[in-house]
């Protein structure tokens, strides 16, 4: 599948938007991807939930998508990577693990609560932030000055109104004058609507493209 991408500069850094919700940080050869939300769809299917089983696959399916689309150096979650407790999908996630040459990172999240400990013994690296000469990478949005920040948390979306009375809801990437939020790279998340000010700038994402959407 031929995909889109935006590109767009950051402090004189390079990212690279890409259609999962991951952006690629060109000078770093850093990939970046917030809330991926591993364990949910284990955790709804246990409590009753109508969710087919093929859906567990799905998260790394994607996860290897754009990691051979990108072949990163660096793969930094930026938190809410496991939605809960241990579970089936904690087994599969050490397996696709073990099975990537990426150096890994975790920027907690909120949901992040399995002990650190479980993340070293899969020599991923976890830290409650990282700033990297003049961006901060952070689970929460935040604003700090003198630095750019990029985040995930929100699972941002944006409304679109078609040409008749048509509206339709999708994720998006989110970008302030000092701020990137990106959005959640899980298959089995919701999004939280954003109204655009008139200085932000919106990329929705679709299954193969990314599309900077005109706001006024």
């Amino acid at each position: 599948m031929t995909v889109k991408t935006q590109e767009i500069v950051i402090n004189s850094q390079t990212f690279i938007l890409h259609p999962t919700g991951a952006a690629y940080w060109k000078e770093k050869d850093m990939l970046l991807i917030a809330d991926v939300h591993l364990g949910k769809i284990t955790h709804f299917r246990k409590n009753g939930s109508a969710v087919p089983e093929s859906a567990l696959y799905k998260n790394f399916e994607r996860l290897d998508e754009v990691l051979h689309y990108f072949q990163p150096e660096t793969l930094c979650f930026l938190g809410d990577l496991f939605h809960s407790y241990l579970n089936k999908e904690w087994l599969l996630f050490s397996e696709w693990v073990r099975k990537t040459t990426s150096k890994i990172i975790l920027i907690a999240g909120n949901h992040d609560i399995i002990s650190p400990l479980r993340y070293e013994e899969l020599k991923i690296q976890v830290s409650s932030e990282w700033l990297i000469n003049s961006i901060l990478l952070t689970h929460h949005p935040e604003e700090r000055q003198g630095f750019f920040n990029i985040s995930g948390h929100i699972h941002p979306g944006i409304r679109l109104h078609g040409s008749g009375k048509q509206l339709l809801c999708i994720s998006c990437f989110f970008k302030r004058k000092h701020q990137l939020i990106l959005p959640a790279f899980g298959i089995f998340t919701g999004k939280h609507v954003l109204n655009p000010e008139k200085e932000d700038q919106v990329f929705a994402i679709t299954t193969e493209e990314v599309i900077q959407v005109n706001l006024h």
